[in-house]
């Protein structure tokens, strides 16, 4: 299949798919700070069916869709991507933890976030770029 020719299609399955997360977020308070702090105090276990049903789909796209169909619907081949679990990992994972818990801020919902109007979220987002920049720099070298 010529990719130039799917660009379009994909784009716009993409941008759909954005939105329905976007909204999906919105919908379900993830985007609000105070609801997520409130799930990881256990105060609050309702985000637990958010993160649930995405890891329903996810499994239902990437483990059952690949054995019905012979190639995707706007593409030649499935891809798989192989994880390495390494000390990078784990760190990289402990320290996401301690910043999300500490601002109650994930970065696709403050992304989406800012969609409600929400512009507090901006110094979150900044920060999360920083640190990202400076994980570039110190990967750099």
């Amino acid at each position: 299949m010529n990719d130039r020719k799917m660009a379009l299609p994909r784009a716009l399955v993409t941008l759909a798919a954005g939105m329905l997360f976007g909204f999906g977020l919105a919908y379900s308070t993830m985007v609000q700070p105070e609801t997520v702090l409130s799930f990881l105090r256990l105060s609050d276990l309702g985000l637990m069916l958010v993160l649930g049903g995405a890891v329903a789909v996810v499994l239902v796209a990437y483990k059952l869709v690949p054995r019905i169909l012979n190639r995707p619907l706007l593409g030649d081949i499935f891809h798989s991507h192989p994880s390495n679990w390494d000390r990078d990992t784990a760190v990289g994972a402990a320290l996401f933890g301690v910043g999300w818990g500490l601002c109650g801020v994930c970065p696709g919902p403050a992304i989406a976030g800012l969609g409600t109007g929400n512009l507090d979220l901006l110094w979150a987002l900044a920060g999360i770029a920083a640190g990202a920049l400076v994980q570039g720099l110190r990967a750099g070298k």
